[in-house]
């Protein structure tokens, strides 16, 4: 049977923000699950896209960049839901690649998996786990996003915990509460991101008057919450 192979629907090249103090590579993974309604990346969520990049042609970039660059994030879409994830990760992990994962965590059996081939991961935490459904249209991603989570946790591997905060979507309560419970994890670094809405897939908050992207101070405030 041959082996399943990686279905990438992107590639940059270079990036200083996608794993932290690492020159990196991204390999954005083709399918999600989830319908995130200010998700930007909406050509990145059906499982094939019209923008392929056949995995061999990665694996040659790759090995064109080595003593270039120090790792390999692979993002989304949501990477955990391809089973072919493991396998390139170990191959681009023979190549003397630090690895890094950006994912929902909304497949914490799979993440638990991935764990001991992981460097560093950035996990997205949108809400307190009863708010989920009305961001991302899935009923039990909560549970399964806060599961992975506290796996992530107990593993030991160094993360980052993110919230994308929109003002039509969050209360202020509802901000305050998810900070409390959030800083309950000791071992990861948590950032409030601005919500990007050029490409928002819900189109009816490209007109709202609240879908107006948060400005850097706010979210600095939202990141000083506390009770």
């Amino acid at each position: 049977m041959p082996i399943p192979q990686l279905n990438v629907g992107g590639l940059q090249p270079l990036t200083t923000l996608d794993y932290p103090e690492r020159l990196a590579a991204v390999v954005f993974c083709q399918g999600c699950p989830l319908q995130c309604r200010y998700c930007h990346n909406g050509d990145l969520l059906p499982r094939g896209g019209s923008q392929q990049i056949p995995w061999s042609e990665v694996l040659e970039f790759l090995d064109s960049r080595r003593e270039l660059l120090d790792a390999v994030v692979f993002s989304g879409g949501e990477p955990t839901q391809q089973q072919a994830l493991p396998g390139a990760i170990a191959e681009v992990r023979a190549m003397g690649y630090e690895i890094g994962l950006h994912t929902s965590g909304v497949y914490p059996g799979r993440l638990e998996k991935l764990l001991p081939l992981l460097d560093w991961v950035g996990l997205d935490l949108k809400a307190l786990p009863e708010d989920y459904p009305l961001l991302t249209g899935m009923p039990e991603s909560g549970t399964l996003a806060w599961r992975s989570a506290h796996l992530l946790e107990a593993s030991g591997v160094p993360c980052q915990l993110r919230t994308t905060y929109h003002p039509s979507l969050m209360t202020d309560a509802q901000r305050v509460a998810l900070q409390q419970r959030l800083d309950d994890f000791y071992n990861a670094q948590h950032v409030w991101q601005t919500c990007r809405t050029g490409h928002c897939l819900d189109e009816r908050f490209l007109e709202h008057p609240l879908a107006q992207t948060v400005s850097a101070n706010t979210v600095q405030n939202i990141s000083s919450l506390r009770t």
